[in-house]
């Protein structure tokens, strides 16, 4: 097992990772990628322990692999399923997780469609002087930490199987490409991969790019190009604090995001947040945006490109591209999420403070 010193509570944001924190995450992951190749998978690191899975937001991956990773390593798991619960009856969402508290248990992973919620369930179990550990497994347009440690470890173990690290992806170039307004994936992966010294490409239409973003280059117009691409984020704003070691640069438009870039990520349109008539037509964005093989011969022959999922085939990304094991990551960030979920449950279960 890698160095485990950790010092973290509860995991609620990237924004505040230090390299360290990132390579001890990504080095216990790589020993629980080796105990889930053997026969038996199980370890005991967790027995005794309970995990409760608070998912007020539906979920598929997250939760399928939250609960897997729980059970490889023993802990007794608590699945909440709010249309059962009684939050239905008018309960607060405080004191549905201090019942689970009153249960036993030992870690919180939290989803919400609201930012802020897994934080003050957080502040909350500090206030009440509990040693309960709280993982945000995404909120609202917030963020999500465990999405982006398991991108960066896809990445990262695909660079280097035996030795992941972060300071592989210096001087990579990434591009993260679509629904950026809306994504918690993006904000998480911003930090991650500026913090390893990675140049990060954002493209999307003009109407789903962060506010903060616009912000900056109404700020910033005079460094901007006459087409609005190739603007470097080296600043910050009182709405977003700056990414640290790493270049951040916007496009309007995707080729020159994906010139030469070393791995592309695409993301989710996600039509369920949109309250405004954002895109003209999914084809439109197809046409202008989506991922195709087409596409990728702007960028390294080495290519490879990642998607947190679930996929809208043929919107963000053409079906054959997604299915292609010459070029496509999904199906390892997947897998790379049992891991990554373990290392991250093991690190704040066996350093409990």
């Amino acid at each position: 097992m890698a160095d485990t010193t950790w010092f973290r509570r509860h995991i609620i944001s990237l924004a505040d990772f230090t390299p360290a924190e990132y390579d001890t995450v990504l080095q216990t992951a790589a020993s629980f990628r080796e105990v889930l190749s053997r026969r038996t998978k199980k370890v005991p690191t967790l027995q005794g322990q309970v995990v409760t899975n608070l998912f007020f937001e539906s979920s598929t991956r997250t939760r399928s692999s939250f609960e897997l990773a729980a059970k490889r390593l023993s802990a007794d798991i608590l699945n909440f399923a709010p249309g059962t619960s009684s939050i239905t009856k008018g309960e607060t969402i405080l004191d549905t997780a201090k019942t689970y508290l009153a249960m036993g248990t030992d870690m919180m992973v939290i989803r919400h469609r609201e930012a802020g919620v897994p934080l003050a369930i957080a502040q909350e179990m500090d206030r009440l002087n509990t040693h309960v550990g709280v993982l945000n497994a995404g909120d609202g347009q917030h963020e999500h930490p465990s999405q982006a440690l398991l991108d960066l470890f896809t990445i990262c173990t695909l660079l280097d199987p035996n030795e992941p690290h972060l300071a592989l992806l210096r001087g990579k170039k990434i591009a993260i490409v679509g629904d950026i307004l809306h994504s918690r994936v993006a904000r998480s992966n911003i930090w991650s991969l500026t913090a390893s010294g990675a140049e990060v490409h954002l493209a999307g239409p003009p109407t789903l790019l962060p506010r903060w973003f616009a912000e900056f280059v109404s700020q910033n117009s005079a460094r901007t190009s006459a087409t609005g691409d190739r603007i470097p984020h080296s600043g910050h704003t009182e709405s977003e604090p700056s990414p640290p070691l790493g270049q951040l640069f916007l496009h309007w438009s995707l080729p020159a995001a994906l010139e030469n870039a070393d791995f592309v990520m695409t993301l989710r349109l996600q039509k369920e947040r949109m309250t405004q008539h954002l895109l003209p037509s999914l084809r439109e964005y197809h046409q202008q945006f989506g991922m195709t093989r087409d596409r990728l011969k702007l960028c390294q022959p080495h290519v490879k490109v990642l998607h947190p999922g679930p996929v809208n085939r043929g919107v963000e990304i053409s079906s054959d591209l997604m299915d292609d094991p010459a070029f496509s990551l999904i199906a390892q960030q997947v897998t790379s999420g049992v891991a990554v979920r373990m290392a991250l449950l093991y690190l704040m279960g066996s350093g409990r403070v």
